[in-house]
């Protein structure tokens, strides 16, 4: 089955969720929960410049194995506001996801994150761990020494960044994401959707404010790397090597300072790039199944 039969699109993944006010949080935000109600609890944290639908392939195989998955746009992202101005941040994201498990009524979880994400995750853990069952990590800028980002990033997070946001089209916005991706290529429709949720709302204009993560990544370096050694759950690193960002040069790290944690390497050709759950949901979402069958 290819990709594009299993991957929704955009509308139909929005029309299965809503935009909602969260508890003691002051945005509206687009929310998602699917599987049965007094499933595994388990929360996809996505990443940067994309969205929630970004698990959208993924989503049915933890449904099939009995999860109530929890999903939702980090405010900047997708379908939820976009305010501007204002001063985005990983913190900020973090009370969101807070936000969401009181919500749902969440008291304990498994928890998923990508890239932006990852730094969600990882604040989240230094905050109170107990409430995470199990943590599963995708390529993200875990340590701040190893995240190498496109220039892209680089010109939008500088002092330049308000004007270059001006000039970002669909043409430049896909060519970044293929830059990221491994050896197997992404669907046009897919890239498309990708574009449409992170302009939607007039997002790009907000793209500098998003990428704050990056200098934020790097003042909370010993706080958030921290919490891989100190987090008491089980942990599973499932990483694409092909990544220019966060791929092969990160994977010594993980094997120096979490060398009980497991980790999936998705290097059999064609090899992974920097979103796994994208690029190879038919690996992905087994994996993720199968380890929440045993880890939640």
């Amino acid at each position: 089955m290819s990709m594009t039969e299993t991957f929704p699109s955009r509308e139909e993944w929005i029309a299965g969720g809503s935009r909602r006010p969260l508890p003691g949080f002051p945005h509206a935000v687009f929310v998602r929960q699917d599987g049965p109600v007094s499933g595994r609890p388990v929360t996809l944290l996505h990443g940067f410049p994309t969205s929630s639908h970004d698990w959208g392939a993924v989503v049915p195989y933890l449904v099939a194995a009995g999860c109530r998955v929890t999903t939702a746009d980090f405010l900047g992202f997708g379908e939820s506001d976009k305010p501007y101005p204002h001063d985005y941040s990983v913190c900020e994201q973090a009370d969101l996801v807070e936000a969401l498990w009181r919500l749902t009524g969440r008291e304990t979880t498994a928890l998923v994150a990508h890239d932006y994400g990852v730094s969600v995750a990882q604040e989240l853990l230094a905050r109170e761990p107990a409430r995470v069952t199990s943590m599963m990590w995708f390529n993200g800028g875990i340590w701040p020494d190893l995240h190498h980002p496109i220039p892209e990033q680089n010109l939008l997070a500088g002092p330049g960044g308000t004007e270059a946001a001006r000039h970002v089209d669909e043409e430049k916005f896909t060519a970044a994401i293929k830059r990221l991706t491994g050896e197997r290529p992404l669907p046009a429709d897919l890239l498309h959707d990708m574009w449409l949720g992170a302009r939607s709302r007039d997002g790009f204009r907000i793209l500098p404010s998003l990428l704050n993560y990056m200098q934020e990544r790097r003042e909370n370096s010993t706080r958030w790397t921290g919490t891989l050694c100190t987090y008491q759950g089980d942990q599973h690193f499932i990483w694409g090597p092909a990544d220019p960002v966060s791929g092969a040069h990160v994977i010594p790290r993980i094997l120096e300072v979490v060398p009980h944690a497991a980790l999936t390497v998705l290097d059999k050709a064609p090899a992974v790039g920097h979103f796994p759950q994208v690029e190879a949901p038919e690996i992905v979402g087994p994996l993720l199944a199968d380890w929440l069958g045993d880890h939640t």
